[in-house]
């Protein structure tokens, strides 16, 4: 843990993790959303996405989708979690998306460098050793980035619950270029 010289004190002090200058990372977000708010304007749209695509993308901060994919805001809906994978979670987001809110097209988003690709199933292992509990999750890591994306193409074109299945495809975000690539899903 950092640790810093009190002023007042001369004594060293430890700081909280995700403590910044001033207060902690949400304090920072907090100060930011109220500058937003004082300029922000609503923009009378509803919860429909205006161009019908749901995206699915890993988590990585590296990857700014809107900007990536020359998306608005309202332009789609946005799921994201550790590794882009297209689990019982995600489908439940899709099938509101689609049945609720009208979007038509599924376009999955892997990127190269994933952490997912470093960590196994033992992580569940470790958890249940450090917790005294097993998670109810699967980890879901991979090792190859494409064959990963030809599984979750394949998990959203035979999902029961999605009405809309024919137009969904798989791309790999180059974190260095910025580039997708198309995974091919044969």
């Amino acid at each position: 843990m950092p640790t810093s010289t009190s002023p007042d004190q001369g004594q060293l002090t430890e700081e909280p993790a995700g403590a910044i200058r001033g207060g902690t990372v949400t304090d920072r977000l907090v100060d930011a959303n109220r500058r937003y708010a004082e300029g922000f304007t609503d923009p009378g749209m509803d919860a429909k996405p205006v161009l019908h695509v749901a995206v699915v993308a890993c988590m990585d901060a590296r990857l700014d989708l809107h900007a990536a994919l020359g998306l608005d805001l309202g332009d789609c809906h946005t799921i994201r979690n550790a590794g882009g994978v297209v689990t019982d979670d995600v489908i439940r987001s899709l099938a509101i998306s689609q049945r609720a809110l009208g979007t038509r097209t599924v376009v999955l988003i892997h990127h190269t460098g994933c952490g997912m690709e470093r960590i196994t199933e033992d992580f569940r292992h470790d958890l249940e050793m450090e917790v005294g509990q097993r998670p109810p999750w699967a980890v879901e890591s991979f090792r190859d980035v494409d064959q990963d994306v030809r599984q979750s193409m394949a998990r959203v074109r035979t999902s029961p619950f999605l009405p809309h299945r024919e137009d969904v495809r798989g791309f790999v975000f180059d974190v260095h270029s910025g580039a997708l690539r198309e995974i091919d899903p044969a």
